[in-house]
């Protein structure tokens, strides 16, 4: 499917997030401010040192976390804290419900959102065959691998037809080649849906190797530093690993991320 990405699809506009303490304890500056614009169509991924507000921004963004000033805005729709139509959530945790089989986990959003059954089971069959599940359909989690199973996630995303799909580190459980390999998955995927795909990650091979454009966080609170344009084709896979401009783009973001990391380390040493 063809990637439209001369429109915006979401813009964040002076975006911050501040947790309250209870107790009159010190308020979290954890995020901001931000101003982004992730174009319809693109692989975004966004790297930083731990405890930047990574998972805070996604969460902003899938109106799980409602913004402390600033707005969001997707589709032409202002976010409020509330998880818009059109978008998909995969997080790192293994969602699956170990009592139920595969494909009962994949359709289980639809049966949520009353989809007839006649069309559930058509969503439902295209998934298994484009995750590679077929074979797997009656199988129950506890029978499949940890990469497979974060197959299973991704597909209960995807029924749901998102336009917008939020990965929250959703390999950092798997060993670094089926890291890879699932990244190429999620390559495929995202030719095939056409969907802007927003990734967070701590992996820089990962980020380089799947995004069109990755941004840069800083130390808490969390600011976007630089984007680096990758360049890559639409069809890439894991073997640009091997290029001397893989290298290039990795040295980049280790450049700003090795400043920002011994600044993360250095405020926890002092707690």
């Amino acid at each position: 499917m063809p990637h439209d990405t001369n429109k915006v699809h979401v813009s964040l506009r002076h975006v911050t997030k501040t947790f309250r303490r209870a107790g009159g304890g010190q308020d979290v500056h954890a995020l901001g401010p931000i101003d982004l614009d992730l174009k319809r169509g693109e692989f975004f991924a966004v790297v930083g040192p731990s405890g930047c507000g990574k998972s805070t921004l996604l969460e902003v963004l899938a109106g799980l976390t409602p913004v402390t000033d600033g707005t969001v805005v997707f589709e032409d729709q202002p976010i409020h804290g509330n998880v818009p139509d059109g978008v998909g959530v995969v997080f790192q945790e293994d969602a699956c419900f170990p009592w139920m089989t595969v494909s009962d986990n994949i359709a289980f959003g639809l049966r949520q959102a009353g989809i007839p059954a006649a069309e559930t089971a058509r969503r439902v069959a295209a998934a298994l065959e484009l995750m590679g599940l077929g074979q797997f359909a009656r199988s129950h989690p506890a029978q499949l691998s940890g990469g497979m199973r974060q197959r299973v996630c991704i597909a209960r995303t995807l029924v749901l037809q998102p336009r917008l799909i939020l990965l929250d580190e959703p390999f950092g459980a798997l060993d670094q080649q089926t890291r890879l390999l699932m990244g190429e998955e999620v390559l495929r995927l995202w030719r095939e849906t056409g969907a802007t795909i927003f990734l967070i990650t701590h992996a820089l091979d990962e980020a380089a190797m799947l995004a069109d454009r990755i941004g840069v966080m800083s130390a808490r609170p969390g600011r976007l530093l630089e984007i680096v344009e990758t360049g890559w084709a639409p069809d890439r896979d894991s073997t640009i690993v091997e290029t001397p401009e893989f290298g290039q783009v990795t040295a980049r973001l280790w450049q700003w991320l090795r400043v920002e990391s011994m600044k993360s380390v250095g405020r926890m040493d002092r707690r």
